[in-house]
């Protein structure tokens, strides 16, 4: 997509405020570590794959796992020449997946990539779903979250059907999630302080009272994720049993319009 960031956009491009702008950054600063190390779960097992459809939607999954990492490198550049210091919450992310890397199976690295790619994928869908959820988001930065969440959407099942061609355990995709959830929680909480921390309005507390509010009270978007987090317990869980090719189809016009870029809508 090579998008470049328009050097008058504010730093709080987000509706003007500090939480939303820097919980959205601090997630976008996980990302190039973060799906390299998909890529790399994925990839272990690629060889072994016999399903010649999977194999090549894994080559799709690898593609655009890459592609998420070098858009939001360019964008958390953007972010640090405005005084985010993002390349911190990078090199300590670029250290946990290697940790993770050693001291984890192959088999829980592939649990951990499903049940991240559970959460981006609710994230994304919320985004498509929900055009509330983007309000007061400079246009210009729309267009990067919209991209990111059309193809997060579109490649949600393909870490899971790799999962269950080549280990299908029960037990470790679910206390994988579980372990995860604990850790995507807590970590998304500790990265937005690393962000703030050397910043110079770091106490600008009622930005994060509405923060707070804003995901769990009124209007709530995380606590209406519960149900959809909540599936991927089941035995017979698979994320294509939630269709969203209509929000994506729909979201590619939307986009599509916004670049000037007819081709895009055609993809869908």
């Amino acid at each position: 997509m090579d998008f470049t960031f328009d050097p008058d956009i504010p730093r709080y491009w987000f509706d003007h405020d500090q939480f939303k702008t820097l919980l959205l950054t601090a997630l976008s600063c996980t990302f190039p570590e973060g799906e390299r190390f998909f890529v790399r779960s994925v990839r272990h097992y690629q060889k072994n794959i016999a399903d010649p459809e999977l194999r090549e939607r894994v080559k799709g999954f690898i593609g655009q796992e890459a592609h998420h990492g070098n858009e939001h490198e360019q964008f958390n550049a953007f972010m640090e020449s405005k005084g985010v210091p993002t390349r911190k919450v990078h090199d300590y992310v670029h250290d946990g997946m290697k940790w993770i890397a050693k001291k984890f199976s192959p088999e829980r690295q592939l649990a951990k990539t499903c049940a991240l790619e559970h959460f981006t994928a609710m994230l994304a869908e919320l985004m498509l779903e929900e055009p509330e959820f983007l309000e007061g988001m400079d246009e210009r930065m729309l267009p990067l979250w919209l991209w990111h969440a059309i193809e997060e959407s579109e490649h949600k099942a393909v870490a899971f059907d790799v999962y269950r061609d080549q280990v299908d355990n029960y037990w470790i995709r679910t206390s994988e999630m579980a372990f995860t959830t604990v850790e995507f929680i807590g970590f998304t909480i500790f990265h937005y302080i690393q962000l703030r921390q050397d910043m110079d309005d770091k106490r600008d507390l009622r930005s994060v009272l509405n923060g707070v509010n804003w995901l769990l009270g009124k209007p709530g978007w995380l606590r209406r994720l519960g149900r959809s987090y909540l599936a991927y317990y089941k035995p017979g869980f698979h994320p294509e049993k939630k269709d969203s090719r209509a929000v994506r189809q729909r979201a590619l016009k939307q986009l599509a319009d916004m670049l000037g870029r007819p081709e895009l809508a055609d993809a869908a």
